[in-house]
C-alpha cells in the first residue's frame, strides 16, 4: 500500500489517507482481506497522529470499505459489487459534468454529444 501526502494540499491528512486507501480498493490494488498496517505502524511511516490514521480507518469502515478484527487488525472488506457499481456510477457523473462543461464552452448540442457517444460506442 502506497499512501502520499501533501502537505500543501487543503485537504486534511486523514481525509488523503481515506481516498488513497479508497482508490486502492476500488481499483483493486489491495486485495479482499488484504491486512492493512496497523494504525501505528501507518502513523509512524507518514510521520502523522495516530489518532489521524485511526480516523482514517474508522471512516473506511463507516463506509464498508475495510473491517478490524479486534486484536489483529484490519481488513480490506470483500467487495460488494452495489458498492462498486455506486462508484462507477460517481465517476460517470463526475465526467459527464465535465464533458458537458466542454461542450458548453465548444457549442455542442445534445444532439452532437449523442452522436459522438453512438460513434465512441462502435470504435
Amino acid at each position: 500500500m502506497y499512501i502520499l501526502i501533501d502537505n500543501k494540499s487543503g485537504a486534511p491528512i486523514y481525509d488523503q489517507i481515506v481516498a488513497q486507501i479508497r482508490q486502492q480498493i476500488l481499483d483493486g490494488s489491495l486485495a479482499e482481506d488484504e491486512a492493512l498496517p496497523s494504525i501505528r505502524s501507518l502513523a509512524k511511516d507518514l510521520r502523522i497522529s495516530v489518532i489521524t490514521t485511526k480516523r482514517a480507518y474508522e471512516e473506511l469502515e463507516r463506509e464498508g470499505l475495510i473491517y478490524t478484527m479486534p486484536g489483529k487488525g484490519s481488513y480490506v472488506s470483500p467487495r460488494d459489487p452495489q458498492l462498486m457499481r455506486e462508484e462507477n456510477l460517481r465517476k460517470i457523473e463526475d465526467a459527464m459534468r465535465d464533458i458537458h462543461r466542454l461542450a458548453a464552452q465548444s457549442g455542442l448540442s445534445m444532439d452532437d454529444l449523442q452522436e459522438m457517444l453512438v460513434l465512441t460506442k462502435e470504435m
